[in-house]
């Protein structure tokens, strides 16, 4: 028997209610996985963006103001997917499609709740992350 939980979303943001904003799982596994995505973590060239938890985060910052070719698009996914492993363990990641609009890169990444203990482990969600030149 699954709950079903709710909580706050991050990052954190206001609602309609003047409250911060609170979501159910689905929304939550969405937040954290942007969360992970969008987060400069440390790298060989860089120290990280958050002070307190330099590594949390992934490597697609290193992506910018590269060439825009097929290894750059694989390496998007290489660094997606060790995000997912490290930081996002409670998703699955399904596919990360590469799409390329002059000098931005944009990526669909397809995702659902891993494991069994998922209140809805079917369900794939997505999210479109731009990666600008």
């Amino acid at each position: 028997m699954t709950t079903f939980s709710r909580n706050l979303l991050t990052p954190f943001r206001r609602d309609l209610k003047r409250d911060f904003a609170s979501g159910s799982e689905d929304e939550l596994l969405r937040d954290k996985v942007l969360q992970a995505l969008a987060t400069e973590g440390a790298t060989p060239s860089s120290s990280g963006e958050l002070p307190w938890r330099t590594n949390f985060g992934s490597a697609l910052h290193l992506l910018r103001h590269q060439r825009n070719d097929e290894a750059l698009g694989e390496l998007a996914r290489v660094y997606v997917r060790d995000t997912f492993k490290r930081w996002v363990p409670e998703a699955e990641l399904v596919d990360v499609a590469v799409t390329r609009d002059g000098p931005a890169m944009f990526l669909r990444i397809r995702f659902r709740a891993a494991g069994t203990g998922a209140r809805n482990p079917g369900a794939v969600q997505e999210v479109l992350l731009p990666l600008q030149p």
